[in-house]
């Protein structure tokens, strides 16, 4: 099966929005064991749509299109499929009988443009959403199915999930049976990650792969057919191996994730105080459900004043260290923890740039401290030529792998090769 996927959309093609919808649904196909062949961005213009789904239909079985089943008049996916199957719009009754009640259960009054969304190719297949106004369809076309999502994230994953996976098994089956494993890695680079593993030898039907998304860099391990898929667990423990430290999570997609997990009625309790980071570490945890079971409070103490007002940071400590120390982080950090006697405390103070350095301490320098009932653990690190957001986000990993480290009794602080550190 060659599957494709049309991306539509103005924003999308300019750049104003990342696809993330794009991302997700090639990370789930490869998960099914399905290779996308290609993927086509086309903006809002009529005459663009039509051609490229003239044109990609000649190449392959499936296209699944995203975009475009808005109800306001730069949503032109069903006319342009119309206008390529050389056919004309129809109301479907069924979708807008959908409408009309799902507005009236709502208690709002529909817009006269939301009757759009029920106008499809007179040859086209519905597709419900049960979460949204526009409705999906497919529709054949040369040698392809094309079949139709929403553009919603949340909608098009509904109709992924429930309607288009079970379309694409029923009309060409899927490939051998497949299992996909992943390893969270963090300080080491890509092409090292690959050094380290040169040597492997794996079996047949099993691949490794490499994904980037810093502050992380994502191994997937992936097993094709039976024989390989129950290879797959001395695989993964040769990988991690070899590996050792780098790893820092398995089937996890960051490690906030990772910590929200090893945290969430674990009976343990954590405190946050950021500078540099400016609440990410806590927002980052706040995103999953549950995180008021161990999350006592994430403060940003940005200025000093707040530092000493709000942690007790002594003045000396300020006046003699400065604010980027690790006297200052590790004040901070207890400061912190001890609000509300919490287990584990995290603290982080530094220059994330791009102005602010100095010859002693330049820009990319971050103090991160842990504090526990036993004691504090604490390192400066260097994050020279980054942007402001990944020091930022740099910095957060580091405090999330210090405090894992912990609740796993392992040694708190370890050398990340692309990250520098200052000794104390």
């Amino acid at each position: 099966m060659k599957l494709e996927m049309i991306c539509t959309g103005e924003e999308v093609l300019s750049g104003q929005i990342i696809d993330t919808n794009a991302a997700w649904v090639a990370n789930e196909l490869m998960s099914l064991g399905i290779e996308m062949q290609q993927r086509t961005t086309v903006g809002d213009r009529l005459d663009d749509l039509v051609t490229v789904f003239q044109e990609r239909s000649k190449h392959a079985d499936v296209i699944l299109v995203n975009g475009g089943l808005g109800p306001t008049s730069d949503d032109m996916s069903a006319l342009a499929m119309a206008v390529a199957k050389g056919e004309a719009l129809v109301e479907n009754v069924q979708w807008r009988e959908h409408l009309v009640d799902w507005f009236t259960k709502s208690g709002r009054v529909m817009a006269k443009s939301n009757l759009k969304q029920a106008m499809l190719p007179e040859s086209a297949v519905m597709v419900d959403n049960p979460v949204g106004t526009a409705c999906g369809f497919r529709v054949k076309l040369n040698n392809a199915w094309l079949f139709f999502t929403p553009g919603v994230p949340f909608e098009l994953k509904h109709m992924f999930t429930e309607q288009f996976v079970p379309f694409i098994t029923q009309e060409f089956g899927l490939a051998d049976n497949t299992q996909l494993h992943k390893l969270l890695t963090i300080g080491y680079g890509e092409s090292a990650l690959a050094d380290m593993l040169t040597e492997l030898s794996l079996p047949d039907g099993v691949e490794l792969g490499y994904r980037s998304s810093m502050p992380h860099i994502e191994i997937k391990i992936f097993a094709r057919g039976d024989k390989a898929i129950r290879a797959l667990p001395e695989v993964t423990k040769a990988v991690k191996q070899c590996l050792g430290t780098a790893v820092v999570a398995e089937n996890k997609a960051t490690l906030a994730e990772e910590i929200h997990g090893r945290l969430f009625q674990s009976g343990f309790s954590l405190s946050v105080a950021e500078s540099c980071t400016g609440g990410m570490i806590t927002s980052q945890l706040i995103a999953f459900a549950g995180s008021s079971s161990y999350l006592h409070h994430g403060l940003v103490t940005y200025s000093n004043e707040s530092k000493v007002k709000v942690l007790g940071v002594s003045p000396q400590i300020l006046d003699d260290h400065g604010a980027v120390s690790i006297a200052t982080v590790e004040a901070m950090a207890d400061g912190a923890r001890k609000i509300l006697d919490s287990d584990f405390a995290l603290a982080t103070s530094g220059i994330a740039g791009p102005d602010g350095g100095t010859d002693d301490k330049p820009v990319g320098t971050v103090a991160i401290a842990l504090a526990t009932k036993q004691g504090v653990y604490s390192q400066m690190v260097k994050l020279p030529r980054r942007s402001r957001q990944l020091v930022r986000s740099l910095s957060a990993a580091v405090a999330y792998d210090m405090l894992r480290r912990a609740l796993l009794d392992e040694a708190v602080i370890v050398d990340y090769p692309s990250i520098g550190r200052f000794d104390k």
